[in-house]
């Protein structure tokens, strides 16, 4: 199903409809366009007034943007009434699995999502022999080989097997420090950190866009400080940033936003926060005091942006409920632990304690507020949907007994959705210049594997969700303020060539919308709903959404940060400072 339409790619070349009509007999002088996109209004990224206008392509680049572009063409598309865009980037992708089971990444698609960039702490390499393993025995609903080893042999492998999206990936600070400590909660050596600090550099040069932490979860969480600023400089000299889940996002959240800020100024990269939050309703009224902080950094001369989801909930395991400690030595050790009763008490002493030693998301959103959204065990599916509270009063156990059992009887961390943050603080974030977007979720479809699992609404309607609630119907910013912060700044950020704005020379990623239309259909309940109002997205110059459609083009690429060796001008500097930002 999903493979096959990978490999009919020729065939979508020529496409035909009502509104892609090809104008026979019109060569002329030099190249046809292959596609123009006519009559559109023109969002090119820059935050500029938008235009009504035309959009040349040729090949997978951009050949001209104005008003009435004259030439031969092939094809051409009437974008009259509708939003002309670059495509849109998703900052935080974790469809690291889906795009193996699925290469067409409808979910993210159907949003104008033309860029998945993952890596937040954990990567799909450098991985050891022993690293290979255990992916292979923790996998959940979607199983797949690993024929690779490194990063840029998983991303090659994406590519060839064939995606409608670009992909790209930060090296994950937990991938390297399991590839060279293991699990346990150890400090490496100084012959330990430069192997640390090596991997780095190699991920660099096959083109990672930077280092991602991702510092409450177990083995990541281990790493203090100066680990980070060792991995951030060997990131930062080869053109890339520093990206965190940082150490908290609630009672901690100030001081960690010192450490990220910290490890930015010592390593001399560009660092960015992912999913900014105050979570926890006794933290929300510190969001002020963090923006501030933020752009302290900034007028400093520190380039510290963020990316945010555009929901009050966030999604990750139950190990975001249990102290770290319980976990050292990986998911096995952590069952193991789990299961001695005087273990059991201590975890569930640590889970109900108001200041806990580690980010206690269940003790932010409690038992009410905890959804639970994904088993690997079939016996535990039918509990999908059901908040942990519910569980437990089935059980006749308590919440915290009935979060520790259902991980043992999974064997996994259980997926559920915490429920966190404040609508206000969403929507202030939202029109924060710096901010940019990511779903951090999979890219998904409601059909075959994916039904297996529930998963967040911010799978399907993460940029819709923008589009419709926050620009058109709040106004909390312009649409083209919108699409700047979805395309061009996380390009910059980011260091990409030739990405994220429309402009001659660039590659043809492509979002055509209905600003009026555009919204999130995807709801807590049911949250298997793709987005309305995208109605075409080109990647490369090929079409891979026609008419709010998947067609059977495959033409999305590895795209690949400035420290790769590819580059004329990539690979590793002296330091962060001899690269131009």
């Amino acid at each position: 199903m999903a493979r096959a339409f990978l490999v009919t790619v020729l065939s979508v070349l020529l496409l035909s409809c009502s509104s892609l009509s090809p104008i026979p007999g019109q060569i002329g002088r030099g190249a046809p366009f292959d596609i123009v996109i006519r009559n559109g209004a023109i969002h090119d990224g820059s935050g500029g007034a938008p235009f009504v206008g035309d959009v040349a392509i040729r090949g997978d680049r951009i050949v001209a943007v104005g008003r009435k572009l004259r030439g031969p063409r092939l094809t051409e598309i009437d974008a009259t009434g509708l939003a002309v865009s670059p495509g849109f980037i998703n900052m935080l992708s974790w469809a690291t699995e889906s795009l193996l089971a699925d290469g067409r990444g409808l979910s993210d698609l159907k949003q104008g999502v033309t860029l998945e960039v993952m890596g937040e702490g954990s990567s799909m390499g450098p991985w050891t022999e022993k690293m290979r393993k255990q992916e292979r025995e923790r996998q959940g609903d979607i199983k797949f080989d690993i024929a690779w080893t490194t990063l840029d042999g998983y991303l090659s492998h994406l590519e060839k097997m064939g995606v409608a999206q670009n992909v790209a990936s930060f090296v994950g600070a937990e991938t390297v420090r399991t590839n060279v400590l293991g699990e346990e909660d150890v400090d490496p050596t100084p012959a330990e950190l430069a192997r640390m600090r090596a991997l780095v550099v190699q991920a660099m040069e096959e083109g990672a866009l930077g280092v991602g932490s991702s510092l409450i979860y177990a083995p990541g969480s281990y790493a203090d400080t100066d680990e980070l600023v060792a991995l951030s400089t060997e990131a930062g000299r080869c053109g890339g940033m520093y990206i965190s889940h940082m150490r908290s996002e609630g009672n901690r959240l100030l001081e960690a936003i010192d450490e990220l800020i910290d490890i930015s100024r010592r390593s001399g990269a560009p660092a960015e926060i992912y999913h900014l939050k105050a979570a926890g309703k006794a933290n929300w009224p510190k969001l002020e005091a963090a923006i501030a902080r933020i752009e302290a950094a900034r007028a400093s001369g520190l380039r510290i942006t963020a990316d945010m989801y555009t929901y009050t909930a966030g999604s990750t395991g139950l190990d975001a409920a249990m102290p770290t400690w319980v976990q050292a030595g990986g998911r096995e050790a952590w069952i193991k632990r789990l299961k001695d009763p005087a273990t059991r008490r201590e975890v569930i002493a640590e889970m109900r304690t108001d200041s806990p030693a580690f980010e206690n998301l269940y003790r932010f959103a409690g038992p009410e507020g905890t959804l639970l959204v994904g088993f690997r065990n079939p016996k535990l599916k039918p509990l999908t949907g059901k908040t942990l509270a519910e569980v437990a009063r089935m059980r006749g156990v308590s919440p915290e007994d009935a979060a520790i059992d259902l991980v043992i009887e999974d064997g996994s961390r259980v997926q559920v959705v915490y429920f966190l943050m404040s609508e206000d603080n969403v929507r202030r974030q939202t029109a924060l210049p710096w901010m940019s977007f990511g779903s951090d979720a999979a890219a998904l479809a409601p059909e075959g594997v994916f039904l297996q699992s529930s998963t967040h609404p911010r799978a399907y309607g993460n940029v819709a969700r923008l589009l419709g609630k926050y620009v058109r119907d709040e106004r909390s910013l312009t649409l083209q303020e919108a699409v700047r912060r979805l395309s061009a700044l996380p390009a910059h950020n980011l260091g990409l060539r030739d990405r994220g704005m429309l402009k001659a020379g660039n590659f043809a990623d492509v979002v055509i919308f209905d600003p009026a239309t555009i919204a999130d259909t995807a709801t807590y309940e049911t949250p298997r709903q793709f987005a309305t109002g995208v109605r075409w997205v080109l990647v490369n110059g090929g079409v891979a959404l026609k008419e709010g459609e998947p067609t059977a083009l495959a033409t999305g690429r590895v795209v690949r940060g400035r420290g790769w060796k590819g580059w004329p001008d990539g690979g590793c500097r002296a330091s962060a400072t001899d690269w131009q930002w």
